[in-house]
């Protein structure tokens, strides 16, 4: 399904554009006399999508070697909303999502660095990725959750 880091990318960007779209609804529900518990649900929703959308680029962000700024402005275009689409869009014009997973060792001397050898290996095991950046996602989340929502309660 995600047989290159492109279709991640572009999944997890829909799915966190699709969750703004449930969050904003909510607070318009609760706005016109809907109960709270549907931006408590709209919210949770969109918080776990959120983490996994910037999990996915950080990851994507070491596979395809953007700089740092790339990667940065990558996690934060989730702050606003329906960014994440316009973002994908230009890092698809631009080629940043061109590849596939790098899952050999190349010429090229990053590839030698310790976290390049480490993504090689989890990118070999995909399902431990796939279960140590859920398991992240959701510690974080409950942290989160155990915090408060942003602005208080």
């Amino acid at each position: 399904m995600f047989r290159t880091p492109a279709h991640l990318y572009r999944a997890l960007a829909i799915a966190e554009a699709i969750t703004w779209t449930i969050l904003i609804a909510a607070l318009i529900a609760r706005a016109v006399g809907a109960p709270g518990i549907v931006v408590t649900i709209g919210g949770g929703i969109h918080g776990f999508v959120f983490l996994s959308y910037g999990a996915t680029a950080i990851l994507v962000a070491f596979n395809q070697r953007w700089s740092i700024g790339v990667g940065v402005l990558a996690v934060a275009s989730a702050i606003v909303p329906y960014a994440t689409i316009p973002m994908e869009i230009w890092l698809h014009r631009t080629g940043r999502l061109k590849g596939d997973w790098r899952l050999e060792e190349s010429d090229h001397p990053q590839d030698r660095t310790w976290y390049d050898r480490t993504m090689r290996w989890f990118l070999r095991r995909a399902w431990v990725l796939v279960v140590l950046i859920a398991a992240a996602v959701i510690l974080l989340y409950v942290v989160l959750l155990l915090i408060g929502p942003p602005g208080g309660k």
